[in-house]
């Protein structure tokens, strides 16, 4: 599963970077009330995915199609920047197979939802085995029951996911959207505040 950089890494980069220059942060602190609006706004919208997840859930899928569609067209575009053979067609056919795949995605949302469900459940049943087996490794040091922890909680939310599906696929992707906007809105609200508070 792809790891978006998340609200917390950028702010925190943010503070750093205004705490060694003065004038920034001064900047920012003058705009401390966007920040915490901003994050009042993802709590609600995380709060409204959270009860209404089958609309997150397609809300979810629709975006993933969109950015497939989006993807596929770049693709096919790069393939006429590259040398002609076998590049351009890979690139080329990758691309058409990208943007089908997003449009298949937008024409069945649930069946959509219901086969990206399947795919999150398979990789975190096999992430949460590596990080296992990489907790067993003499590398992991006194902190490999924590390791061991986090793989098992990883792997048994990937089984439990497989376990209720294809009806996982209904609410999987609402419950992750809304976890997520959720915690980026706590995390703004906190920026915000810790901007209107510094010195």
């Amino acid at each position: 599963m792809v790891q978006l950089p998340q609200a917390g890494d950028r702010l925190g980069d943010a503070m750093t970077n205004a705490n060694s220059n003065p004038a920034e942060l001064t900047e920012l602190r003058a705009k401390y009330g966007w920040f915490i609006a901003l994050g009042v706004l993802l709590l609600l919208l995380g709060a409204y995915a959270l009860l209404n997840l089958f609309q997150a859930t397609i809300a979810s899928v629709y975006f993933i199609g969109i950015l497939m569609i989006i993807g596929g067209v770049a693709r096919a575009v790069h393939a006429f920047q590259v040398e002609k053979g076998g590049a351009m067609i890979f690139w080329l056919l990758s691309g058409v197979l990208y943007a089908v795949g997003g449009a298949m995605v937008l024409a069945n949302p649930v069946l959509g939802a219901a086969v990206f469900t399947l795919l999150l459940a398979a990789s975190l049943i096999a992430s949460g085995i590596v990080i296992i087996v990489a907790s067993f490794s003499g590398k992991a040091g006194q902190g490999r029951w924590w390791i061991f922890l986090s793989g098992a909680v990883t792997a048994i939310t990937g089984l439990i996911l497989a376990a209720g599906w294809p009806l996982s696929g209904v609410w999987a992707l609402g419950v992750i959207l809304g976890v997520d906007l959720t915690f980026q809105g706590w995390a703004l609200i906190a920026f915000g505040l810790a901007l209107k508070s510094a010195k």
